[in-house]
C-alpha cells in the first residue's frame, strides 16, 4: 500500500489498490486501461458492426449443430443479459451452469425463467460437495483474498469442457469492463498451478469433479480446440438500470439485492473475508467502472464509500461457517493469520513475466485478452 493515501482525480480508485499509479494530473493507471478498452471494444455504430461480424464468424462456425455458441449462466444480471443477447442476435446458445453449491434460490429461478423463456437449452455440471468445499476451505487457510477464484476458475473450464464435447468453438462472456473495471493483480490473481499448489498444501481431497485450468488445458482448449471467448457485452451500451427492468420485464428475473450477491458464499466474501481481513473493498472497483463509463458521478460514489461499508448479515456469517463445516474459533483463526498473496506459493507468474516479450505479440495479434493481458503484464 502506498505510504501517502491519494484518490484518482477522475474515479474512486485509491491507493489501498495495490499497484495504483497516478499521472501528473491525478488520474489512476486503471483509468488508462479503461480507455485503451473503449479503444479496442467501441460502441456505437462501429462496435455494431465488428459484433455483427463475430456473430457472423460464430453462425459460420456453428452451421448444422444444435449449437453455435456457450454461455455461461449464474443467474446474475450479466450472465442474464448476455444470454438474452445472444437469442436476440440470432445465436443459438447452450446455457451452462457450475453448481458449486451456493446458488441462492432466486438465482436458480432465474436461470430456469431465463432458459425456459427464452428457449434455450441447459446442462449443469454439478460439482461433489465435498470435494469443492474442502478446496474452497484450503484458500481460506492459505490466507489469501482468492477465496472466491476455484469458483471462477472451474467455471471457465466447465465452460470449455462443454464446448468440447459439443463441438462448439466459441463462448460468450457475461463481463463488461464499463461495469466492472479491472481488479489489482494482488486482489485477484488466478491460474490453475496455483490452484492445484493451495489445494496440495492445505486441501485433502483429489480435484476430480471441479474443473482445473491450467497451462497444458489453456494450449489445448485455445490452440488445438481453437476455443474463442468473445465479450459481447464490451460491444453494447450497458446500463444496469435499463437492462434489470427490462430482464425483469422479459424474463421475470429477479434483483438479488447487491452486486455478485447471486451467491451467497460470494456475499459472505464480499462483505465479511475481504472488508475484515484484507481491507478490501470490492465497490471501488464498480463504482469507478461506473464513473469512467458515465453511470455514475464520483461525488455520489464518494459519498456513499464515506457513508456506508459492506454489511455482513449475521444469519449469512453463521449459515456460511456451519455449509463449510467450520467452528466458530477455526473461522476466528482464519481471520486472525497474517494475510499472505499469490507471491507466497507456486504460481505461473513468474513464467509469465520471463515470457514477457512472446505473450505481448501474442496480444498484439489478438491471441490474449486484452483484459487478462493489462492484468497480468501491463
Amino acid at each position: 500500500m502506498n505510504k501517502e493515501y491519494r484518490v484518482c482525480t477522475r474515479c474512486v480508485s485509491d491507493t489501498t489498490l495495490s499497484g495504483i499509479r497516478f499521472d501528473e494530473q491525478g488520474v489512476c493507471n486503471y483509468c488508462w486501461v479503461h480507455d485503451e478498452l473503449e479503444r479496442i471494444y467501441p460502441i456505437g455504430p462501429e462496435g455494431q458492426r465488428r459484433l455483427a461480424r463475430i456473430v457472423e464468424k460464430i453462425r459460420r462456425a456453428g452451421r448444422n449443430k444444435p449449437y453455435d455458441c456457450i454461455v455461461g449462466v449464474s443467474g446474475g444480471r450479466d450472465s442474464t443479459y448476455c444470454l438474452y443477447m445472444a437469442v436476440k442476435l440470432g445465436l443459438r446458445p447452450l446455457a451452462v451452469h457450475f453448481d458449486n453449491g451456493w446458488d441462492g434460490e432466486i438465482a436458480v429461478r432465474n436461470i430456469k425463467n431465463a432458459c425456459g423463456k427464452l428457449g434455450v437449452d441447459l446442462y449443469t455440471h454439478v460439482a461433489d460437495w465435498d470435494e469443492f468445499r474442502d478446496l474452497q476451505i484450503a484458500f481460506l487457510r492459505a490466507s489469501v483474498p482468492e477465496a472466491e477464484i476455484p469458483t471462477d476458475v472451474a467455471i471457465h473450464g466447465t465452460l470449455c469442457q462443454a464446448a468440447v464435447r459439443e463441438g462448439i468453438r466459441y463462448i460468450l462472456l457475461g463481463h463488461s469492463f464499463r461495469t466492472e473495471g479491472i481488479a489489482p493483480i494482488e486482489w485477484t490473481y488466478m491460474d490453475g498451478r496455483y490452484i492445484r499448489a493451495v489445494r496440495k498444501r492445505f486441501g485433502i481431497k483429489r480435484q476430480k469433479t471441479v474443473p482445473n485450468f491450467t497451462a497444458g488445458e489453456y494450449i489445448y482448449y485455445s490452440l488445438v480446440k481453437r476455443i474463442h471467448v468473445v465479450p459481447i457485452l464490451n460491444y453494447l451500451p450497458y446500463v444496469h438500470k435499463d437492462v434489470m427492468g427490462m430482464l425483469e420485464e422479459k424474463l421475470e428475473w429477479r434483483y438479488y439485492g447487491g452486486h455478485h450477491q447471486e451467491s451467497s458464499y460470494t456475499h459472505f466474501c464480499q462483505t465479511v473475508l475481504f472488508v475484515t481481513k484484507f481491507n478490501i473493498d470490492k465497490r471501488l472497483l464498480e463504482y469507478s467502472a461506473l464513473i469512467r463509463s458515465g453511470h455514475m458521478e464520483r461525488e455520489e460514489a464518494l459519498k456513499a464509500l464515506s457513508q456506508t461499508s459492506p454489511t455482513p448479515d449475521p444469519e449469512l456469517v453463521g449459515y456460511c461457517i456451519r455449509k463449510l463445516g467450520l467452528t466458530m474459533d477455526e473461522w476466528k483463526g482464519i481471520l486472525a493469520d497474517r494475510p499472505k498473496s499469490f507471491r507466497d506459493y507456486p504460481t505461473y507468474y513468474g513464467l509469465m513475466q520471463a515470457l514477457r516479450g512472446p505473450l505481448t505479440l501474442a496480444h498484439r495479434l489478438g491471441l490474449i485478452s486484452p483484459i487478462l493481458y493489462f492484468k497480468y503484464l501491463g
